[in-house]
């Protein structure tokens, strides 16, 4: 930061202005890539939902199965018990025994019954979740092909960018050592707060080339003697004069 002490106000001023330059082209280059930063994003969101969603499908189809497959091994059971209770039958020695005997063969009958309903529940909803996952995997499908295409639209609009947009870059720093750092730190925040991203502007017109406000005379001359970092009164803006700037009155 020692160089940056060392410059001059007016270099200082130089130095922003070709800064602000270098940043308005580099906002050029982001404009053009548009939405479509936003778009990937999006879509990258919205695709990972659908896997997730896809994959939760996925979990309940295969608890529907475990829970058929359970019930299925419920019903061989309850069918081993009725035959083995039916054998017990041709051997009874009293009625006591024949009535255990057929409610036990009565309660294995209701639990086949009531197994036999569970399976059909669970591969009804089977099919429930087979159809919602098939348009999910067909949304996840049409979702992935536009982000392919978006990606490969963003990356052939980078591609061209990627030259001018280093050496913009590189141009900036270069700019920056010369400014020293509690003026560049009022420079980026303000450019933040601005409109198009504008934080030094010539006066144009007798106006600020930012807000379009009046700027009087006198401050007008000491803005372009350059011995002091002008602001507008009504914007705040970092105010330089139009032969600094390269402009004219027609500009």
């Amino acid at each position: 930061m020692a160089k940056a002490k060392q410059s001059t106000v007016e270099e200082k001023l130089i130095a922003l202005y070709t800064l602000q330059s270098i940043d308005t082209e580099i906002d050029k280059i982001k404009i053009l890539r548009g939405e479509l930063p936003l778009e990937v994003q999006d879509l990258e969101d919205e695709i990972a939902g659908l896997q997730t969603r896809v994959t939760n499908i996925n979990d309940e189809i295969a608890a529907f199965d475990g829970s058929i497959k359970e019930k299925e091994s419920l019903i061989l059971d309850s069918k081993a018990l009725m035959k083995k209770y039916d054998e017990q039958l041709k051997n009874i020695r009293n009625n006591r025994e024949f009535d255990s005997l057929n409610k036990e063969i009565e309660f294995q009958t209701l639990e086949i019954e009531l197994a036999e309903k569970r399976i059909k529940e669970a591969k009804a909803s089977i099919v429930a979740k087979m159809d919602t996952i098939s348009g999910a995997k067909m949304r996840l499908q049409d979702r992935s092909a536009d982000l392919d295409a978006k990606n490969a639209e963003l990356d052939g609009i980078i591609a061209e960018t990627k030259k001018d947009e280093e050496k913009l870059g590189k141009q900036s720093v270069v700019a920056e050592k010369v400014i020293d750092e509690r003026l560049l730190n009022a420079y980026k925040r303000l450019r933040g707060s601005v409109r198009n991203g504008l934080a030094v502007v010539p006066v144009l017109r007798d106006a600020c080339g930012g807000c379009f406000n009046s700027v009087p005379p006198q401050r007008q001359m000491d803005i372009a003697a350059r011995k002091k970092v002008i602001v507008c009164e009504h914007c705040g803006r970092v105010l330089v004069d139009k032969v600094m700037a390269g402009v004219t009155e027609e500009d």
